[in-house]
């Protein structure tokens, strides 16, 4: 059945920076299976000095600005809004919806635990049924709340707590403005013409659906594509042609899922890999500030007081609404679209310091990265590219991670932790675009992998499936993106 695993009775409360149940508990052996795993087991962990690791963490902020960013560190080709759209697809594959006494009794997720899926569950919760304060008393569609200067905000309760599946969308001002575009996407195409008549129950499920499989597609081929390009999501994303009697022999053309490092015996999990490392890419992505709209603009992530940055879990400023064609590509609007910064070995300056509500312990971002890489006993980055059969000229040297300091790149030239060779790679093979070859054929095995595996996902039902021209978003040419989604639920577009 296509809904939710069995799960206990209260939302997630897994805030940015506090670990995941279960990412303590991830075995080498092949015969384990929980939430989390690995992808090259039997490759050897990189155990490096802390020391080293503090160093190089030093080494991967950009330089305090003294006035705006260097445009030189932009990326033009990903849009700003996809840093947050790739934080948003990563609470949903995380989604965690276990009561507190289920994670008492299985603190390690081993027997108890959601397998990782794009299915907007950290939006939908349970269901009308299980989690009624999600949604208008129809039981069709979800609540939308209002601020006090009576804009549209997530609903919230009097303590301005976010009613959501997965209270992590509300970590930002952006992450939750986005959170509340799928919900209106989502009241939008359960209203639409295709509907009329049909009973809640119908109207609810068959509306999911269509929800979820168009956000799929999105992932895969706006979000995904942006980040790896067309020939690594074909060579995975296989298509494939098979004949069948009729009248006469018909060829049928599909797709086919040929994932070559990414595999698990009866249920799919969360590579380490992935999740401490590879798609942590986003951090070095992140802008110093933000454009929201005419008037609030320059808005860091962080800032002294909290009430002047970008930081959530409260209602929505007045006046703070995005005009999301700062965000994302709209050929109808005017604005010039804001750039993600490139996937690079340098981190923000805004968010290399984690505020104190945020981070408990180690407060540097990258230090924090690198760290739990080595916790977890990750392989180095050269390592995983050998395994992958990466060729020599496409694996990092002692010669590339130049300008770190001399002692650096005598520990790290030739075994470098994962999370840094990732950004480095992307910053040496692809000139920051795009992710490199090896952090790329990572991503997009695990992205595309795990959404085969979803046995309700478009790819598992009906892999043939794609957007229809000009229903529930999609343009003429069946081509559905994230500006179409949010152009489609209504958002101000600007």
């Amino acid at each position: 059945m296509c809904g939710l695993d069995p799960a206990g009775e209260l939302m997630a409360r897994h805030f940015h920076g506090s670990e995941l149940r279960g990412l303590n508990a991830v075995s080498r052996s092949p015969l384990f299976e929980g939430r989390f795993g690995r992808m090259f087991r039997n490759l050897p962990p990189l155990l490096p000095d802390d020391k080293d690791l503090e160093e190089l963490a030093r080494q991967m902020v950009e330089p305090e600005p003294t006035g705006e960013e260097d445009p030189a560190g932009d990326n033009p080709t990903i849009p700003a809004g996809f840093t947050y759209f790739g934080q948003f697809v990563d609470h949903d594959l995380t989604f965690d919806p276990t009561s507190q006494l289920q994670r008492d009794n299985d603190p390690d997720a081993l027997v108890d635990f959601r397998t990782p899926r794009f299915d907007l569950d950290s939006v939908y919760g349970r269901g009308p049924d299980d989690q009624p304060f999600l949604y208008d008393e129809d039981g069709v569609h979800l609540l939308i709340g209002r601020n006090r200067a009576k804009e549209d905000d997530l609903p919230r309760n009097v303590k301005g707590r976010a009613l959501l599946g997965d209270a992590r969308n509300d970590e930002n001002l952006i992450v939750s403005q986005l959170a509340l575009g799928v919900i209106k996407y989502h009241n939008k195409v359960v209203d639409a013409p295709p509907f009329t008549g049909v009973s809640a129950e119908r109207r609810f499920d068959e509306g999911r659906r269509i929800v979820r499989w168009h956000y799929q597609w999105a992932v895969i081929h706006d979000f995904l594509t942006r980040l790896v390009g067309n020939e690594v999501i074909e060579d995975i994303l296989h298509p494939v042609s098979f004949k069948v009697p009729a009248d006469s022999v018909k060829t049928i053309k599909t797709l086919a899922v040929l994932p070559r490092f990414f595999h698990w015996a009866k249920r799919p999990f969360m590579p380490v890999e992935f999740s401490v490392a590879a798609y942590r890419f986003g951090h070095s992505m992140v802008r110093g500030e933000y454009e929201l709209n005419d008037k609030v603009q320059n808005i860091p992530i962080f800032a002294k007081p909290p009430e002047e940055d970008l930081r959530g879990f409260r209602e929505l400023p007045e006046g703070h609404v995005i005009q999301w064609a700062r965000f994302f590509q709209f050929d109808e609007s005017q604005l010039q679209v804001q750039p993600s910064r490139k996937i690079d070995s340098k981190l923000s300056f805004g968010i290399s310091i984690l505020p104190e509500a945020v981070a408990k312990e180690i407060h540097a971002l990258a230090e924090r990265d690198l760290k739990r890489g080595k916790a977890l006993g990750i392989p180095s980055g050269q390592a995983i590219a050998r395994a992958i059969g990466i060729p020599d000229d496409l694996i990092l040297h002692p010669n590339h991670l130049k300008p770190l300091p001399e002692h650096l790149i005598k520990v790290f030239g030739r075994r470098t932790p994962l999370f840094f060779y990732i950004l480095k790679e992307a910053e040496v093979f692809s000139s920051g675009h795009r992710l490199g070859p090896t952090g790329g054929r990572i991503v997009a095995e695990v992205l595309i992998g795990l959404l085969r595996a979803d046995p309700c996902s478009y790819l598992s039902v009906s892999p043939s499936w794609h957007p229809r021209a000009g229903e529930f978003g999609a343009r003429k040419d069946g081509e559905f993106t994230v500006a179409d989604l949010l152009r489609f639920a209504g958002v101000t577009i600007g």
